[in-house]
C-alpha cells in the first residue's frame, strides 16, 4: 500500500477513536494533512477551534502565523506534513467561548499511536516538535521546551527532531518585542530543520 492510501485509510481508522474521553466533546477527529512522502514532519498539540470545525490541522490564527514563519525559513508548507500530538480540540466552556486546554499525558499517550501510525507511513527524515505536548510525544513526560529547544536530536520513534515554541504560544505573549523575540526563535528553530532537509538532499 502506497503511503499516501496507508494515510487515508489511517484517517478513516482515527475517526472512529475513542482510546480517550476527548472524542465526546469535539466535533470531529483532525488527523494530519500534507505530502505522504515528506522530508518534514511538523508536530503541534491538539487542534484548536477552527481545526476542530474545519477538520483540517493549522488551519486557525496559529497555523497562520507558522505559515509565516515557514515562509520566512524558506520551508514550502504544501512539502510538509502537518499534524498533531492528540487528534481531538480539548475545552472548556467559557461563557458561549470553548477554550484551549492543554491535553493530560493519558490522552497523549492515548493519541501516540495514531502519531506512531503516520510516521512509519510517511517515515520523514526530520520532524519538528511544536510545543511541549509535541515534545513529550515524541520524547516521553519529562520533556521540556525551554531545556530542548533549538537543536537536533534523535528521538526514539526514528527520525532526528528539533523542538520549539508552539505557535500559539506565541500569539499569548501581548508585549510586542517579546512576541517578536519568540517568532525569531521559532524561525531560527525551524532554519534548522531546513538546513538538515537540505543536507540529506545533497547526500
Amino acid at each position: 500500500m502506497s503511503p499516501a492510501a496507508t494515510l487515508e485509510a489511517l484517517r478513516r481508522r482515527a475517526q472512529r477513536c475513542t482510546a480517550c474521553e476527548l472524542y465526546k466533546k469535539a466535533t470531529q477527529t483532525v488527523f494530519g494533512e500534507g505530502l505522504p512522502a515528506a522530508r518534514i514532519m511538523l508536530i503541534g498539540e491538539q487542534p484548536g477551534e477552527r481545526e476542530d470545525l474545519e477538520g483540517l490541522p493549522f488551519v486557525g490564527p496559529a497555523g497562520q502565523l507558522l505559515d509565516r514563519a515557514l515562509a520566512v525559513t524558506g520551508i514550502d508548507r504544501s512539502h510538509c506534513y502537518v499534524t498533531n500530538a492528540v487528534k481531538h480540540f480539548k475545552w472548556e466552556p467559557r461563557g458561549k467561548r470553548r477554550l484551549h486546554k492543554t491535553p493530560a499525558q493519558r490522552e497523549i499517550d492515548a493519541c501516540r499511536q495514531w502519531l506512531i501510525a503516520e510516521l512509519q507511513a510517511i517515515q520523514p527524515e526530520i520532524i519538528v516538535c511544536l510545543g511541549a505536548t509535541a515534545g513529550k510525544a515524541v520524547f516521553g513526560k519529562d520533556f521540556r521546551v525551554s531545556r530542548n529547544r533549538g537543536r537536533m536530536r534523535l528521538s526514539p520513534l526514528g527520525p532526528r527532531a528539533v523542538a520549539t515554541l508552539h505557535p500559539a504560544a506565541i500569539l499569548r505573549i501581548t508585549e510586542p518585542g517579546e512576541r517578536a523575540q519568540a517568532f525569531n526563535l521559532l524561525v531560527a528553530d525551524l532554519q534548522i530543520a531546513r538546513k538538515l532537509s537540505l543536507t540529506d538532499n545533497q547526500g
